[in-house]
């Protein structure tokens, strides 16, 4: 597999687990092993209510799955974990939610499911080395366009650009989207570009994704990836893609902050828009609205062209946030349990049918071949992507921002920039601000 991911390389992160949370019991109420999930994404909550059932019809062990609400994982986790019937299985968000819960994971090291991650695939470790979180799941996002609109485009007299071959960069990407947007008519769209979904809460694409690319960078410049000052480098190039979507949008730029995630995807799907920034999970969100005229081979990924280093040899983002542990506080007999679950879901015969045909997961483990992912469209360019071995990928980076209270930050001042009510240069100062506030204090 090509290399996606920066190795963390013994994450070195001090233990800043809240000191109210109080040291836990085991996954359940009933005598013998139980297992409980606290699981991060509500829209999963039904496959692995279904999935735990079937384990605990075939092995007799408790599953439990409890969901967080959307937005909530964190409190729900910090409420959870002080029960007497705490998780014994939880999800990180990459270094930044390790610092947080670093002392509620266990030791993995010898977990044969670590060991069995691709060799350029890297866990979350500790100070001393030892395995501490598992990534489970691998995903790429970029530009996402109808294949059907952009055919259309090329088919009108004097294109700007000819054909898709030709945009590698963003000089050519914004004489396309520009062109477009200006024959938006003809195309019969509202926009090249669906909305720049800023309500807050909604922001997540621009406030990380977006910006992954330019800090990616940045930290190549450092050296570091643990940077406690950074001065939002590229943001130049940041700014030359975020303007490019608010000036060729379905909407004027000052109604983005009243825009959802579920707006542009509509937008998209019901043909509004020719291109939406989104990751291979938006195949469901978009096959799924009631009018998707989107065809399943007619959508495709393109990299988020701006303006950054080497972009014409570089691809899609490819990588990994999300992380596994086990409850350190959790007893023995529960963690061996969990890991018998993991074991069972990663690596049987029905347990694989459910990480690919309904979880949708591109598992980073070496059991899984190139043809063991999901059957939908840009999950398939995902692993295109990884297997490319003419463009790299880029790894997310973003999981080293300091905080989601950062993100959210940053995603408000994009918002006041997107209203006329704050000069990007205001926005580049509190990035850098804020930043060394939050990296300071840590």
């Amino acid at each position: 597999m090509k290399k996606f991911t920066r190795a963390f390389a013994s994450t070195a992160v001090a233990a800043l687990a809240a000191s109210a949370l109080v040291a836990c019991g085991g996954g359940g109420d009933t005598e013998g092993p139980n297992v409980y999930f606290l699981n991060f994404k509500p829209e999963q909550d039904a496959t692995y209510q279904a999935i735990a059932e079937e384990y605990t019809a075939e092995t007799g062990v408790p599953v439990k799955v409890v969901t967080a609400a959307s937005g909530n994982y964190e409190q729900t986790l910090r409420t959870e974990v002080g029960k007497s019937d705490a998780p014994t299985l939880f999800q990180m968000n990459g270094p930044t939610g390790f610092k947080t819960w670093k002392d509620y994971t266990a030791d993995l090291s010898d977990f044969s499911l670590a060991q069995e991650l691709n060799e350029d695939v890297t866990p979350l470790t500790a100070e001393d080395g030892t395995v501490r979180g598992i990534p489970f799941a691998v995903e790429g996002f970029g530009i996402i366009y109808n294949e059907e609109i952009t055919d259309k485009y090329f088919a009108l007299p004097n294109p700007a650009v000819a054909s898709m071959d030709e945009v590698k960069n963003f000089e050519s990407l914004k004489k396309l989207a520009e062109d477009m947007q200006a024959k938006k008519d003809e195309l019969g769209i509202d926009g090249t570009f669906a909305s720049t979904s800023l309500t807050s809460g909604e922001d997540w694409r621009w406030q990380t994704h977006l910006a992954n690319g330019p800090m990616h960078f940045e930290f190549e410049d450092l050296g570091t990836t643990d940077a406690e000052d950074v001065t939002f480098k590229y943001n130049k190039e940041y700014k030359n893609l975020f303007d490019l979507y608010l000036n060729n949008s379905t909407v004027a730029p000052t109604l983005a902050p009243s825009k959802a995630v579920s707006d542009s995807m509509a937008e998209f799907a019901l043909g509004q828009a020719a291109f939406v920034q989104n990751g291979n999970w938006a195949w469901s969100q978009i096959a799924d609205v009631n009018g998707n005229v989107v065809k399943e081979d007619k959508i495709k990924f393109l990299p988020m062209y701006m303006g950054l280093p080497d972009e014409e040899k570089t691809g899609i983002n490819v990588g990994t946030e999300n992380y596994l542990a086990i409850n350190a506080k959790a007893p023995e007999e529960d963690q061996q349990a969990t890991k018998d679950f993991l074991n069972w879901l990663f690596t049987s015969e029905a347990g694989k049918k459910h990480v690919i045909e309904d979880l949708g997961f591109i598992a980073p483990f070496k059991n899984y071949t190139e043809t063991d992912v999901p059957a939908d469209p840009l999950a398939r360019q995902v692993q295109e992507a990884i297997s490319n071995t003419e463009l790299t990928t880029l790894p997310w980076d973003f999981q080293f921002f300091p905080s989601q209270q950062f993100k959210d930050d940053f995603g408000g001042n994009l918002a006041q920039y997107a209203s006329g009510n704050m000069e990007w240069a205001d926005v580049v100062a509190k990035f850098s601000e804020d930043w060394k506030a939050e990296k300071g204090s840590n």
